[in-house]
Parts: C-alpha cells; sequence; structure tokens
C-alpha cells in the first residue's frame, strides 16, 4: 500500500523545472507561430516627401517676396484699383515672369497638397493600395492642368468676343488671383497637414476660400465686362459657366480618377 502511494505522488508532482520548461515551450511556440498586427495608416505630418515640397513652395515664395516684391505689391493695387493698361508684363521683367511663373506652379502645387489631405481623410485605404506621392503627383497635375485649360479658355473667348487690351487685363487679373492665392494656401495647408483637423473643418475652410476667390473673380468682371443694368443677367449666366461649372466637373473628374485607380489595384 505504502509503494502504490508513493507512485501516486510521483505521478502528481511536478517539479518547478518541469513547470519552467513547459512555460519556456508555450512561450518560444507562440512566438514561431506569432500573431498579425495592425497595420499603420498613412499621415502625411510623418512624410519626409511632403515636407521637402513644403520646404521647397516656402523657398521659393520667400525668394520671389524678396526679388518681386515691388511688383507683386503693383499688381494687387491694379486688381483693386482697375489700372488701365495693356498687359500684365507692360511693366515686368524677364525675371519678374520667371518668378511669377512659379508662383503660379507653386500655387498648382499647394492646391493639389490641399487635396491630397482631403483625399487622405475621406478614402485612406488607399494610400495602401497606391504609394502616397503617386496619388499627390496626380493632384498636382490635374491642378496645373486645369489652370492650363482655364487660361486657354479665357485667352480664346477674349480674343473672339473682346478686344486684345481687355482681354490682357483679364487675363492679368485672374493671374493675380492665382499668384496671391498660393501665399494664402501655404498656411491653409500647413494647417491641415500638420494638425490634428477633421475633414468638416478641412471642407470648410476650403469652400471659404473658394467662394472668396469667386467673389473677387466676379468683382472684376464688373469693372471689366458690366456695361449696363441689362447685362447683368448675361454676365452672371457666362460667371455660372466659366467658373462655377468647371469646378464641379473637376471634383468629378478627380472622384472618376481616384475610383479608376482603386479598381486598377
Amino acid at each position: 500500500m505504502s509503494r502504490l502511494q508513493g507512485v501516486y505522488t510521483s505521478l502528481t508532482t511536478i517539479s518547478p523545472e518541469t513547470d519552467n520548461l513547459s512555460a519556456d515551450s508555450c512561450v518560444t511556440l507562440a512566438a514561431t507561430k506569432g500573431t498579425e498586427g495592425l497595420p499603420i495608416p498613412y499621415s502625411p505630418r510623418v512624410d519626409d516627401g511632403i515636407a521637402a515640397v513644403l520646404l521647397a513652395c516656402f523657398l521659393i515664395a520667400s525668394c520671389v517676396l524678396a526679388r518681386s516684391k515691388k511688383f507683386l505689391l503693383q499688381q494687387l493695387k491694379d486688381f483693386m484699383l482697375h489700372r488701365e493698361r495693356s498687359s500684365i508684363f507692360a511693366d515686368s521683367t524677364a525675371t519678374d515672369v520667371r518668378y511669377l511663373l512659379l508662383l503660379a506652379l507653386q500655387s498648382c502645387v499647394l492646391a493639389g497638397l490641399y487635396v491630397f489631405n482631403y483625399f487622405n481623410d475621406i478614402q485612406p485605404d488607399s494610400m495602401r493600395l497606391l504609394s502616397p506621392h503617386i496619388w499627390l503627383s496626380i493632384y498636382m497635375g490635374m491642378a496645373l492642368l486645369y489652370l492650363g485649360a482655364k487660361w486657354l479658355l479665357y485667352s480664346f473667348l477674349g480674343w473672339t468676343f473682346f478686344d486684345k487690351n481687355l482681354t490682357n487685363l483679364w487675363l492679368g487679373s485672374y493671374a493675380t488671383l492665382i499668384y496671391y492665392g498660393g501665399f494664402i494656401l501655404f498656411p491653409c495647408v500647413l494647417l491641415v497637414t500638420y494638425f490634428d483637423v477633421n475633414v468638416f473643418f478641412l471642407i470648410t475652410l476650403g469652400i471659404s476660400l473658394l467662394i472668396f476667390t469667386k467673389i473677387l473673380m466676379f468683382y472684376k468682371w464688373l469693372k471689366l465686362f458690366f456695361n449696363n443694368i441689362y447685362g447683368l443677367f448675361l454676365l452672371i449666366l457666362y460667371f455660372c459657366a466659366l467658373e462655377i461649372m468647371p469646378c464641379f466637373m473637376l471634383y468629378q473628374g478627380v472622384i472618376q480618377v481616384n475610383d479608376l485607380l482603386i479598381i486598377k489595384n
């Protein structure tokens, strides 16, 4: 009987060494098998490429302000006071023209960055399907294409229905809005990129900037093309056709491009 009790005790008693061995085996098995982690969502605030783009925009703006500040201020005065002149480039040098082209390019880049932040918030999964830098390049390219198409359309309509001097005045005013729009967009892009703002704030800020720009454009249209009260209705129709509808078309175009690339990837 005593012998049977000894065997039972030896079978039911687990030594500390055996317990440690079992625990180590379980840890090793779990480490070998592993667990699938959650992917880290993309964030523009930690993207070195976007930081480099914003730094380049800051350097361009600083350089242009340092070298062509008087010319830019004169353009703003001409826009508000409606000074008669034959062309935007009448009082500018070749250096000023190059700087103005850089400012126009910077405005397109910043507009693309703003749209990029918007779609990153409403479609975060798209950043895993395609490189964020590719998305950013697409939005910048579409902004540049939109600006070029609007410039050609204004040139064609102006030289078809109006005289050359009036067309150049409007193109100069439109260019002034583009240049100063880049300066206004820069702090806005910094805000939506590096601060935790919600989508509603981002949309509200973007629409507010767009409405303010359209109001200034309509003001200039009245200064240039408004002759009598009977032509006001036609002027409003033309403004809606040339300024309001293209914005909706551009937005739908960006949506279609996004959906197409998401489906293909």
